[in-house]
């Protein structure tokens, strides 16, 4: 197994090795943005694999196409309007400009990435885990009716991977607000009349609700288990969507930044973020033989605390869509 590189000496203890890994994670994460944005302005090779940068370029595209639907027909749920190349491009350009809009349509590509991979290596269904079934089968009517409606999300979600797509309707609150001003940029400099354009957002607005996407729905399920939501910490147990989300709120991160840490390069802030989740350290060795089989907790893991792993992180200048 590959260890986490560490030179651990009487001086050099094991957060100090996580720290230093964790700045060089941190300074990755740091040019995924810009690397991202020119990919997706271009068509060369590049250490971002095909299929990410693919299903990145088609949530980009969706969601353009969705937005110029709603000029054509607002609050329409016909079929799509057949637009342009040259325009849904040119939408496209002004919400690749947004880091976080483009951060968030990455880690969602990783997320299905990660899911896909864990399908084939051991069989985890990547809709109904063990985990939302038992809460599907939960005595409490709310609980149970909650999974029900994560179980379909979810659902909705791999189908949208598969065909690189994304509903304006799942994107977080903010994102969603972005990509409506970018809209009414889009309009104004393609003669498209004001007024058409505010309709257009307000027919958008009128059928979001941020708690009922699929994020939304994991956040309420997962706090509403309250000290139960350790459950949702084992990736095997939970599912890849509600261990993300688990692990996210228990160290603090944000989503995003936290499927960034399943990543090869962030093994650092993958210890530490489930360490700050106050995991002990022979489960987070447990996570990582589901996550990364060929990697080693370095030596000494054992007797960094939550605090201290928490109080690293905290100190991690990284933010998503930077």
């Amino acid at each position: 197994m590959t260890e986490i590189p560490a030179a651990i000496t009487a001086d050099t203890r094991v957060e100090v090795v996580l720290r230093d890994e964790l700045a060089h994670g941190d300074f990755a994460i740091a040019s995924y943005g810009p690397v991202l944005r020119h990919l997706l302005a271009n068509d060369e090779q590049s250490v971002f694999s095909d299929e990410i940068v693919a299903r990145v370029r088609g949530m980009m595209a969706d969601l353009a196409r969705q937005l110029l639907d709603q000029v054509v027909a607002p609050g329409g749920a016909g079929e799509p309007a057949d637009h342009s190349p040259e325009q849904i491009d040119s939408l496209v350009a002004s919400l690749v400009t947004h880091p976080a809009l483009l951060a968030h349509c990455h880690a969602l590509a990783l997320e299905w990435q990660l899911a896909d991979r864990l399908q084939a290596r051991l069989s985890l269904d990547p809709v109904l885990s063990p985990l939302l079934q038992a809460l599907i089968a939960s005595s409490d009517p709310a609980t149970a009716a909650a999974s029900m409606a994560l179980l379909a999300a979810q659902a909705r979600f791999v189908q949208a991977q598969r065909r690189m797509k994304l509903p304006l309707t799942e994107l977080p609150g903010d994102l969603l607000h972005f990509s409506l001003v970018a809209l009414r940029t889009h309009a104004a400099e393609n003669g498209i009349g004001d007024a058409q354009a505010q309709i257009a957002e307000a027919a958008v607005r009128a059928k979001y609700d941020e708690g009922r996407s699929r994020i939304g729905i994991i956040a309420r399920l997962v706090t509403a288990m309250g000290g139960g939501a350790t459950a949702a910490l084992s990736v095997t147990h939970a599912g890849v969507a509600m261990f993300l989300s688990a692990l996210a709120l228990a160290s603090s991160q944000d989503r995003d930044l936290v499927v960034l840490a399943t990543g090869d390069g962030q093994l650092a802030r993958l210890a530490l973020s489930l360490r700050a989740a106050g995991l002990k350290a022979s489960t987070v060795e447990e996570q990582f033989v589901s996550l990364h089989p060929d990697v080693a907790l370095p030596g000494g893991f054992d007797q960094l605390g939550a605090d201290r792993a928490a109080a690293l992180l905290a100190r991690s200048t990284i933010y998503p869509g930077v």
